[in-house]
């Protein structure tokens, strides 16, 4: 909201300017009115038809002018004649570039308008025409790219036209009668005259009170199946004890909301329990083994001694010592009602829990994600393990499984391959595709080549079936296996919760619009239930981002809008912020790639850990980041500062700038920036830098 307050400001400003450059005494503004309409009335209809037809032919081109038109037809033809030349001039100049993207540009239009399109067609598909008019109303996306964008749908044109005179009729009105102050200036105080402010004022104000129309008027239109009841027993009520839940349980009792926090599994969630925690604790003593083994490159050798049972006892000494942060007793301390239970939901306003109904303004599903089995035929009869068994499956052993299958080569099948093959176990590790597709193919290549150096069979394929103690391939290879580790993706954790009977849309994960709220509103969904991206800092930010919206509303709301990063905790360690190479070229992003080997930071020779890289994707011509990859040891943590970067608009002349630790591994992101700016040296100025110090020299 504070750019459209800033550009109507700074209209106001250049108005003043114009007037003050042009004639101390605004008398000339009135001079040239005066004439226009003197010419108007010796050619009545001329001047109208005139501005009418280039005013269309304006906002058809898509050109930048149409609001300096505006405020000059609020000057000549007054409120209401201005109003209805400019209401149905933007209207069928909107609907012209509408018709043109559709039938003479639309190849153009999609590269120009980017993933704006993939939004417009997302928001259309859940509301409608409605979409449109809220739109409209409120300028969030430039009117030029609604009218282009809107033209590669399917709405139909009458559609547009209709929504689009009707929504543009507020803004249009406000900017008119600002038009109509400025033809009144007598003097140059008359910039700052009541009725002048007034309708700058009205211009800022208006999104905000359009904005808060809008929302009571949607949220009426999709709970208007429910009676709302008259008071609430809750401000919030949270549903699930995992990251995202404890979080928004959290933010609510700090603000003093009554909140009840409703959990049916372990509290803690998959990280703690399943997840995070666990996995980690077994990387570490992995590490350890790799540790105690040696390095040659720098003149040491042993031999590791693995106990396997002393191995899982410290993971879940791990867990133990991390689960009181996550306990019904901590959550109780701070104010939060802990309910034990599976709840459904009634209405978008009561969810019941075993039997007991509660009420509250707005409600968060926080409810996790499971395992996904897929349906390979008799993968039933392999008993397959899921990330919610393996650790007590791996309690019980003696020694690690010397015939370990794993399914899926994503970063959990990567880490817990390349963590077990290091403690001994015998892991063949099965993906249809590629490992870590997701990741750079140079990064993935890297891990490739780790988890094989450990041990690790690696097979690309596709399993077709599953028969006794044998995984059988599309190409006919019969791969043995004595324990299967399903790590093919997880689904969000929805059945029996009735959301099919409010209409809330749900797939792999729940629907929801760009502030966390479902298609029934005070309904929120955050963390592995929403996705997209399921990690655990992920469905920290959503948690706080769901819970503020859910109190907040309908007066003030967050988008749910960060870098998240992400780590894969292999060796070697990948972890990304942002966009990908391919993910920046499907978008049609302009872009530049900067790498730097980690081979040329001294941190990295000092320690005989060369293999790595630093690559930052940034905009074309520009410092600003749009991705970055870090490929090595301490790459999660060396990947902060780019996220910092990020999400505060500081480019990479930020970080070049800023001293760093000698030697150290965050050196790296500093060195990577060095790269790209010596990239950027103009010849030219440098020799006009050495001609500047030849002449001082005398």
């Amino acid at each position: 909201m504070r750019k459209p307050i800033l550009f109507i400001a700074l209209i106001a400003l250049g108005l003043a300017g114009v007037i003050w450059a042009a004639d101390p005494d605004p008398g000339a503004l009135r001079d040239l009115l005066a004439r226009l309409e003197a010419w108007r009335a010796e050619h009545p209809g001329v001047l109208p038809a005139a501005f009418f037809g280039v005013y269309v032919a304006v906002v058809a081109a898509s050109l930048p002018f149409a609001v300096w038109m505006t405020l000059l037809a609020g000057a000549l033809f007054g409120f209401w004649g201005a109003l209805a030349l400019v209401s149905f001039a933007s209207s069928i100049g909107a609907s012209l570039a509408f018709l043109v993207a559709r039938y003479l540009a639309r190849d153009w239009v999609r590269a120009r308008l980017g993933p704006r399109a993939a939004r417009i067609d997302k928001g259309l598909a859940r509301d409608g025409a409605f979409y449109l008019f809220s739109l409209r109303l409120i300028p969030v996306v430039p009117f030029f790219a609604v009218n282009l964008a809107f033209g590669l749908t399917p709405m139909r044109a009458a559609t547009f036209y209709g929504v689009s005179q009707l929504g543009m009729l507020p803004g249009t009105a406000a900017f008119v009668f600002a038009g109509t102050q400025l033809g009144r200036i007598e003097s140059l105080s008359g910039v700052l005259s009541p009725g002048l402010i007034g309708a700058f004022v009205l211009l800022g104000v208006l999104p905000w009170i359009t904005r808060l129309v809008l929302r009571l008027i949607e949220a009426r239109r999709r709970a208007a199946r429910w009676p709302r009841p008259a008071r609430f027993d809750r401000n919030l009520i949270v549903i699930g004890g995992g990251a995202a839940g404890l979080v928004a349980a959290y933010v609510a009792a700090a603000a003093k909301a009554r909140v009840t926090l409703i959990a049916e599994g372990p509290m803690g969630g998959d990280c703690l329990n399943y997840g995070c925690v666990p996995s980690k604790a077994l990387i570490s003593a992995a590490r350890a083994a790799v540790a105690a083994r040696g390095n040659a490159g720098l003149g040491v050798a042993g031999q590791a001694q693995v106990d396997f049972p002393a191995v899982m006892a410290h993971v879940r000494c791990a867990i133990t010592a991390i689960e009181p942060n996550d306990s019904e007793e901590r959550y109780r301390g701070l104010g939060v009602e802990v309910l034990r239970g599976r709840a459904r939901l009634v209405d978008p306003w009561t969810v019941e829990v075993d039997g007991q109904r509660l009420s509250a303004r707005a409600i968060v599903l926080a409810t996790g994600a499971a395992p996904v089995i897929p349906p390979i035929p008799g993968i039933e009869t392999a008993a397959p393990l899921t990330s919610e068994t393996l650790w007590e499956h791996l309690a019980q052993l003696d020694a690690p499984p010397r015939d370990l299958l794993i399914l899926g080569g994503g970063a959990m099948g990567c880490e817990l391959a390349q963590a077990l093959a290091r403690l001994g176990a015998g892991v063949t590790l099965i993906e249809a595709g590629a490992i870590l597709a997701r990741e750079e193919p140079e990064a993935a290549a890297l891990v490739r080549a780790g988890l094989e150096a450990d041990g690790v069979r690696l097979i690309e394929g596709r399993v077709v079936c599953f028969a006794p103690g044998v995984a059988v391939l599309e190409d006919g290879t019969e791969v043995p296996f004595g324990t299967l580790l399903l790590a093919t993706g997880r689904r969000a954790r929805i059945e029996g919760m009735g959301l099919e009977d409010l209409g809330i849309a749900a797939g792999p994960v729940i629907e929801t619009d760009d502030y966390l709220q479902t298609l029934v509103p005070g309904i929120y969904a955050a963390g592995d239930a929403a996705g997209p991206q399921q990690l655990t800092n992920a469905a920290g930010h959503q948690g706080w981002i769901a819970a503020a919206n859910a109190l907040a509303a309908p007066f003030w709301r967050f988008r749910a809008e960060a870098p998240i990063p992400h780590a894969v905790f292999t060796a070697p360690e990948v972890a990304r912020v942002g966009l990908s190479v391919a993910e920046a070229q499907a978008q049609g992003l302009a872009h530049d790639v900067t790498r730097y080997p980690l081979a040329d930071l001294d941190r990295a020779v000092t320690e005989g850990e060369g293999s790595g890289f630093v690559q930052v994707l940034t905009a074309k011509g520009s410092g600003r980041i749009l991705g970055a990859t870090v490929v090595g040891p301490h790459a999660a943590e060396i990947l902060s500062e780019f996220t910092l970067a990020m999400r505060h608009g500081l480019g990479l002349g930020k970080i070049l700038s800023t001293p760093h630790i000698y030697p150290s591994w965050s050196e790296a992101a500093k060195n990577a920036a060095g790269r790209w700016r010596q990239a950027r040296v103009n010849p030219r100025l440098l020799a006009l830098a050495a001609r500047f110090h030849s002449w001082r020299r005398g």
